[in-house]
């Protein structure tokens, strides 16, 4: 796939001005959206992500279209995964509706810079060295497992770890206990004190790096071009704020999401390790030599993809749905 270096820029240009867009006209203003304004910029935003994938096959051909397509349907189901977590953090500190937006947004750009970074970094690695696939397939294949193993207990994990970054930021600096406007920081005596908000963007920009961690793996088993993983979690990220505000209440009832997000996750692991194997150059494996495996194609990939999300997704509601029948 050739990507010229103009394409590169007037796409990382397009996607700042929307993140800029999207800041003045919806953030800028503490306010608490309406179910009506996050359902339809939600919708906005998808639609820019599907219209994206269309010019991908129309200029670089299907299968480059289908690995983005692959791609973004991951690191989506991915990222609702974030806002389960999201809910924990603005839950654990009390952060005000009108104020949840902006630690949202601020959040959302500094997960983008975060992955950009993984980015190059897993990028430069495949290119240098082709064993790095065994490890990603490794790394996700043990995440499935610790997703699996931690169901159910989501709550207490991130309680755990929002404890430990609050006391490192509080011996840095003095905190507050209340909110000062959405003010990170504020004056009280003429003493300088970081507020509840600042703690807040600490926990989820930690959250943003240990998501990082998974997703740059996962869609590196989907695709190898640099452009389709960066923009695939563009448009992933991107409306994020919205879809938080639109399913804040549904996040609760998908309890099997973990177990689909561990199933795609193996799944893709695997799929690293048969390519590893394919491309092989360590000499303790067959000599140096490739193995014969067979290798999963990208349709495939998202047709189990979407196949387990529809699963995860139905199997959740008719659970939620006959459990509140059995309370009534």
């Amino acid at each position: 796939m050739h990507v010229t270096p103009l394409v590169w820029i007037v796409t990382i240009l397009v996607i700042l001005g929307l993140f800029v867009f999207d800041f003045y006209a919806h953030v800028r203003k503490p306010h608490a959206p309406t179910l009506r304004e996050s359902g339809f910029w939600s919708a906005v935003f998808i639609g820019l992500a599907v219209v994206f994938g269309v010019v991908v096959f129309a200029v670089w051909g299907p299968t480059y279209g289908g690995e983005y397509f692959a791609g973004y349907v991951t690191e989506k189901a991915l990222s609702v995964d974030n806002l389960f977590v999201f809910v924990i953090i603005m839950s654990t500190f009390a952060v005000p509706r009108e104020y949840q937006q902006k630690v949202l947004t601020i959040g959302i750009v500094l997960a983008l810079v975060m992955r950009g970074a993984f980015i190059a970094v897993g990028a430069a690695a495949i290119n240098t060295y082709s064993w790095v696939f065994y490890l990603f397939g490794a790394f996700l294949i043990y995440t499935a497992i610790k997703l699996i193993r931690e169901h159910g207990e989501e709550v207490e994990h991130e309680k755990e770890r929002e404890n430990r970054i609050v006391s490192l930021v509080r011996k840095v600096y003095p905190t507050t206990d209340e909110y000062h406007g959405d003010k990170l920081f504020t004056r009280i005596d003429g003493k300088r004190f970081a507020t509840p908000m600042l703690l807040a963007l600490a926990a989820i920009g930690f959250t943003d790096i240990l998501f990082a961690l998974d997703s740059i793996p996962a869609i590196y088993g989907l695709t190898s071009e640099p452009y389709l993983v960066f923009t695939a979690n563009a448009f992933a990220l991107m409306g994020l704020r919205q879809l938080f505000f639109l399913i804040g209440g549904l996040l609760e009832r998908l309890v099997y999401l973990s177990y689909g997000l561990s199933v795609i996750l193996g799944f893709i692991g695997i799929k690293l390790v048969l390519h590893a194997l394919h491309e092989n150059t360590l000499s303790f494996v067959n000599g140096g030599e490739y193995v014969a495996v067979p290798e999963i194609s990208t349709w495939l990939s998202l047709g189990v993809i979407v196949g387990v999300l529809v699963v995860t997704t139905v199997a959740s509601l008719l659970k939620t749905r006959s459990e509140k029948a059995d309370l009534t």
